[in-house]
């Protein structure tokens, strides 16, 4: 039936059927996510003014990185993931490249080769890339065909997750290569793969541990052992997780105000603008500051994964939902780890901790998913 039949059938039916779209939705940018982005941005801008002594500079270099990272979320916001995910395999073979390249020509720093520089610009971390990649790649691979999975492609992109997390973890920089795994492991569990292969791989991992923790680098293992027993080195490897105990339980209720942290001012307190900072918000915040933070990670976690349930491309819902639940354990971990709930793994907190590499890599993924939200509607499966 051609479209004057239904207009004669039903009066008016044109103006809605024409009617065009407003400039924000033009825009393709989510005003619900991108209010949350800037809530947690400008939170994390006030505790990173105090974590890092008052420095007028950090806020400023973080500034010029969130606006970096805001205009490459916009730009990938307007792109087509039909037309996108062509160039998926592309990106995957020179993220690997670019790990073997940290491997060879890698930049170190506190024991660690994690870093490439670019003369005269900067210096970047390529495994925070894979991150953004992987889920990409798997979304990409696990759509070609019709699901559920087959045993040989779940072997193969089993194979997609690893060769890039055993090349982070060789750097080494275990805290990357489980949000890297993760990512990919997310992909799986909703492309419907079976639970038998989810507890079988669960009783493999466990069976695996004797194995990795001979594997271990000795300062990997005293973190664990730090871990179970902060008290048994206070003054060495325990001073950090105490440290940051003290402040976190120091801050009550209100906390002890704005710039009034004696943890983080006096220096007990280390990496206070990084990996740490969130003691720098409890201290000074308190519990009603912890918990506002958190319900503003909720509201977008919660808000990402609505999106993603009303995506009809399964790429583009694999794709949310891996990037939305990488997101909630990037917060879990950062907390465990600063809490003294999980071992120290150098996860910095979304948005909030001082950095450029970790901040792109997050406003990215955003993008993608604001990109996947817009064509939600489409009808074609990839």
């Amino acid at each position: 039936m051609e479209y004057r039949e239904y207009q004669h059938i039903l009066p008016g039916a044109g103006r809605h059927l024409n009617k065009k779209p407003s400039w924000w939705q033009r825009t393709r940018i989510d005003f619900m996510l991108l209010l949350l982005i800037f809530l947690i941005m400008s939170s994390g801008l006030v505790v990173l003014y105090s974590g890092s002594g008052a420095s007028f500079t950090a806020v400023e270099k973080q500034l010029l990185r969130y606006g970096l990272a805001m205009g490459l979320m916009i730009f990938l916001a307007q792109i087509d993931l039909r037309k996108f995910s062509r160039w998926v395999p592309i990106f995957y073979l020179l993220g690997l490249l670019l790990l073997v390249a940290v491997l060879v020509l890698g930049y170190g720093a506190k024991g660690a080769q994690r870093w490439l520089m670019i003369p005269g610009i900067t210096r970047f971390q390529p495994s925070e890339l894979m991150k953004l990649v992987l889920p990409l790649m798997l979304a990409w691979y696990l759509c070609r065909q019709p699901l559920p999975l087959s045993y040989q492609r779940i072997l193969v992109a089993l194979l997609l997750i690893i060769v890039p997390v055993l090349m982070v973890a060789r750097q080494p920089d275990l805290g990357t290569a489980l949000l890297i795994s993760c990512s990919g492991i997310f992909v799986l569990f909703f492309a419907g793969i079976s639970w038998r292969y989810i507890i079988g791989a669960i009783v493999s991992a466990l069976s695996a541990l004797p194995l990795l923790w001979m594997n271990m680098y000795a300062y990997q293992k005293q973190r664990i052992r730090v871990f179970l027993n902060p008290e048994s080195d206070p003054l060495g490897t325990g001073w950090n997780i105490i440290q940051s105990k003290i402040a976190i339980g120091s801050g009550g209720l209100k906390g002890k105000g704005w710039l009034a942290g004696t943890q983080s001012h006096l220096d007990f307190l280390p990496e206070t603008h990084t990996d740490f900072i969130v003691a720098v918000l409890a201290e000074e915040f308190g519990l009603l500051g912890m918990v506002a933070l958190l319900s503003l990670y909720l509201l977008l976690l919660l808000r990402c994964l609505y999106m993603a349930s009303q995506i009809n491309l399964i790429f583009g819902r694999l794709l949310v939902s891996s990037y939305s639940l990488t997101f909630f354990v990037y917060i879990v971990v950062n907390i465990g780890m600063v809490s003294g709930l999980l071992p120290v793994v150098g996860v910095p907190l979304p948005l909030v901790s001082y950095g450029g590499t970790s901040a792109i890599t997050l406003l990215a993924s955003l993008g993608l998913i604001m990109a996947a939200y817009a064509d939600r509607r489409t009808k074609v499966e990839y």
